[in-house]
């Protein structure tokens, strides 16, 4: 399934079983915590009930809870998982499982490449500020249970060759996951006309953040003028272009305080501060706090819940 890698983070690689080797795993969370229980901290696991530590995985994974709550923090937000509810991880968010004996449910694990591109823009896969947490209506959710219980029986069959398999794989999580994000219609979604400018911006940022941090320098680079961009990520995400760029940086800053021991002056040069006293000031501008300060104040969570 997985494995830790070496970084301040522990680096979560997809690591599959044999079934689930075309790019999709589906299991239920009982199976989920024997593997962690097995494997111990080699899978991010703290203790015998299942409740994992801070990692950040290259996958996607999927959750939906049928009975009981599981609670599971998502960058820094703790979200409370129950009945009618499904959460989404994406690819490099840093998260950490709470008591997995408390709850019964499921979960899909995914490569950020095992969907066909078309899907994967439709569902905003690869948005670092996507929705987390999707709450289900009674009408929405026999669908939706129709749609993971198929993803599920064909994962479970392995009698067909593998290309079809996984195929039929591809398109059935497809339909899950745009069913998903077509529930309800999430807060910030673009007009047409903005859609593939943001999306453009938004990669650039994703790939460019630790060192770019002007709206003009994306601008030029994407043949946009600023202000093109501040209407599109306005339309998209609520925030103008350099907002959003700002965020980008102070997630991952947080990420790196909260969770590694990287000191301060460090993580500023990762993220293109070449001067300790610029992040420090940048960081308090946008949070209210100094770096240290907030490592400070979130370490206890890390032995938390």
């Amino acid at each position: 399934m997985v494995k830790n890698g070496h970084e301040a983070i522990p680096e979560i690689q997809y690591v599959p079983s044999e079934a689930g080797a075309v790019g999709v795993e589906v299991m239920t969370i009982a199976e989920l915590r024997r593997r962690m229980h097995r494997h111990g901290e080699a899978e991010g696991a703290r203790d015998a009930e299942g409740a994992g530590r801070a990692q950040r995985p290259d996958f996607h994974l999927l959750l939906t809870v049928e009975q009981g709550l599981l609670w599971h923090m998502v960058d820094f937000t703790d979200h409370a998982v129950t009945d009618g509810t499904w959460l989404w991880v994406r690819s490099a968010q840093v998260q950490r499982f709470g008591d997995l004996s408390a709850s019964t449910g499921t979960l899909v694990l995914f490569r950020p490449d095992f969907l066909d591109p078309a899907t994967a823009t439709d569902v905003r896969l690869d948005d670092p500020f996507g929705r987390t947490l999707w709450q289900i209506t009674a009408e929405d959710a026999p669908a939706l249970r129709r749609a993971l219980d198929h993803l599920a029986h064909e994962y479970g069959t392995t009698r067909v060759p593998a290309p079809t398999r996984s195929a039929i794989l591809q398109r059935l999580l497809a339909v899950l996951l745009l069913r998903l994000t077509h529930s309800a219609a999430p807060a910030g979604t673009p007009p047409a006309e903005h859609t593939e400018t943001f999306q453009r911006f938004r990669a650039a940022v994703e790939t460019n953040f630790t060192w770019a941090r002007d709206v003009g320098h994306y601008a030029r680079v994407l043949g946009y003028s600023p202000r093109t961009l501040t209407r599109a990520a306005l339309a998209a995400a609520g925030v103008g272009a350099k907002e959003f760029i700002d965020r980008r940086v102070v997630l991952e800053a947080k990420r790196l305080l909260a969770h590694g021991d990287e000191p301060v002056a460090s993580i500023g040069v990762r993220l293109g501060f070449l001067d300790t006293s610029n992040f420090v000031k940048y960081f308090g501008q946008r949070t209210g706090t100094t770096p240290a300060a907030f490592r400070s104040r979130y370490r206890p969570a890390r032995t938390g819940r």
